[in-house]
């Protein structure tokens, strides 16, 4: 049975890329709200998580580079 998280994501990604966007920007606002120490400790795990990931060689590295060209290509489709 999927849990709330997968249940979620799976809504997340029937929605449009609009209406991602703005989801997207109600999370990240409500992250805002944190204060310094949470956020930065959730960064930690965070960070912590994709490294393990990496390490056991479920994701690839890629270059900062391609990342960025990739989420400037993206922003300019919702604009």
């Amino acid at each position: 049975m999927p849990t709330t998280l997968e249940k979620c994501q799976q809504q997340a990604k029937s929605l449009s890329i609009k209406d991602r966007s703005i989801l997207i920007k109600v999370l990240i606002d409500d992250l805002d709200d944190l204060d310094e120490e949470n956020l930065e400790q959730l960064w930690i795990k965070e960070a912590s998580r994709r490294f393990q990931e990496f390490k056991a060689g479920n994701i690839k590295a890629r270059s900062g580079t391609d990342v960025l060209h990739d989420a400037r290509t993206k922003l300019k489709e919702l604009l």
